[in-house]
């Protein structure tokens, strides 16, 4: 399906009106209509019937733009972001949230039966927590527009290349959500206006920071109405004149960010653009369950992969006799060890390895492993999963950001390493969007 939407015809004049009943939603959170030729429409949901006309042209679909909802969904909503449909940070506003959860959860479905071609012996409840004002963590993009005299803060709008026009967000964490104007206003009173294209956005339990990418060094004037902006809402801004190594603090540093997992009573410590889980409250959730799924014993020893500043790693030291952790960035594993540390957990080792090598991390896969946590990025974890079956760990849970490498991956060590998919279900992490992150649980055969 990405590959279809890069080889494109183009636009198209538009169609003549056309009515139909939406059929699905795609992956993008697109309504399906299946007409003689497949067309997406944004914003119209299964089960309505809607007016609709064609404008651009795919090899294998159309792209259709809605014009009325005839008979709409009992699950359509009203969106709450007047921005909705013009910027890409959301998709989904218009489908209420536990609708939204059923299609993530049929979406999941279908990946696991038609790619992994495996089923859960059972689905587990799905994760969810707070829908609005959730996210921690962003990188917004600004753009100085001569033509509106001002510079544009925000996400990129849907489908385009140019940043939406926003005057807040309601997906932000506070202060953040409010913060998009003021932040309009500040850059655009700025020299270096032109000069600063990106800012990164991470709200920690005690600290606000923005990061602020600068392509010049900025001038006296430009630094004292940043710091003044600071201090009038009350967070920290960094600058960035290069890569990651090149952030400093406008001011002094001061604190640590950190984040909390008040369940467990653990500190964590990170750095404004380390990685962490976008939504707060559903992390102590989902910490809670994977450690719940991994059925722990005093005696065991755990792998947890792709861990980065040990978000898993530190409440399971909590339980069993020895966790290795496995990262590839030589900074979250530093992050990781300070935070174990900070916890007085003295049974948590972490090693530095890219797992995608053919050899990545075979020192630290010595041994034997009761238990194996997987948390990889968006492209999986095909290249370890032989070595992952070799280590013959009764059970192993793998959360996922992809649905589609999560079945592939699990179609893997159903088919040809004798695991069974015990269970399976979605974690609700970005609400709005669709995005569908989910865990599954795999039992050794015996």
């Amino acid at each position: 399906m990405a590959a279809d939407r890069i080889v494109s015809r183009g636009p198209r004049p538009p169609g003549p009106p056309e009515q139909a009943v939406v059929a699905a939603l795609n992956h993008h959170g697109e309504g399906v209509v299946r007409e003689a030729k497949t067309v997406f429409v944004a914003g119209a949901l299964p089960g309505e019937r809607i007016r609709f006309r064609r404008v651009r042209q795919h090899r294998q679909h159309d792209e259709g733009e809605l014009l009325e909802v005839i008979e709409a969904s009992a699950a359509r909503a009203t969106p709450r972001c007047a921005h909705f449909g013009v910027c890409g940070g959301c998709s989904l506003q218009h489908l209420a949230p536990a609708a939204q959860l059923q299609a993530k959860q049929r979406e999941l479905a279908d990946n696991l039966e038609r790619i992994g071609r495996a089923s859960p012996e059972r689905w587990l409840e799905p994760l969810a927590g707070p829908v609005w004002n959730y996210r921690r963590r962003a990188r917004l993009g600004a753009k100085f527009v001569p033509k509106r005299g001002r510079v544009l803060v925000g996400f990129r709008k849907r489908a385009k290349p140019y940043i939406a026009a926003l005057e807040r967000c309601e997906i932000l964490a506070p202060p953040l959500d409010a913060l998009i104007t003021p932040l309009s206003e500040l850059l655009t009173g700025l020299s270096a206006r032109a000069s600063i294209p990106q800012i990164e956005v991470a709200v920690a339990d005690n600290l606000t920071v923005l990061v602020l990418r600068n392509l010049v060094e900025l001038g006296a004037a430009d630094r004292a109405a940043l710091a003044a902006f600071a201090v009038k809402h009350g967070l920290r801004i960094d600058l960035q004149s290069g890569g990651l190594d090149s952030i400093r603090p406008l001011d002094a540093a001061g604190a640590a960010l950190e984040y909390r997992v008040s369940a467990e009573g653990l500190r964590y410590e990170f750095q404004a653009t380390d990685f962490v889980q976008i939504n707060g409250a559903v992390n102590q959730a989902l910490i809670a369950r994977t450690i719940e799924l991994l059925e722990l014993q005093p005696n065991h020893r755990v792998l947890d992969l792709f861990c980065g500043l040990g978000n898993f790693t530190l409440p399971i030291a909590r339980r069993v006799a020895e966790v290795v952790g496995i990262e590839g960035e030589a900074g979250l594993v530093a992050r990781a060890r300070h935070n174990a540390a900070l916890n007085d957990l003295r049974n948590a080792r972490f090693h530095v390895a890219n797992l995608a090598e053919a050899d990545g991390g075979a020192a630290a896969l010595a041994g034997r492993f009761e238990r194996i946590l997987l948390d990889p990025p968006r492209a999986g974890a095909i290249e370890v999963l032989p070595r992952l079956a070799a280590l013959g760990a009764e059970r192993m849970v793998y959360v996922s950001c992809h649905p589609g490498t999560l079945a592939r991956d699990l179609g893997v060590l159903c088919h040809d390493h004798g695991y069974k998919l015990a269970a399976a279900g979605v974690i609700d992490m970005f609400p709005h969007t669709n995005h569908v992150e989910s865990i599954a649980v795999l039992e050794a055969s015996r």
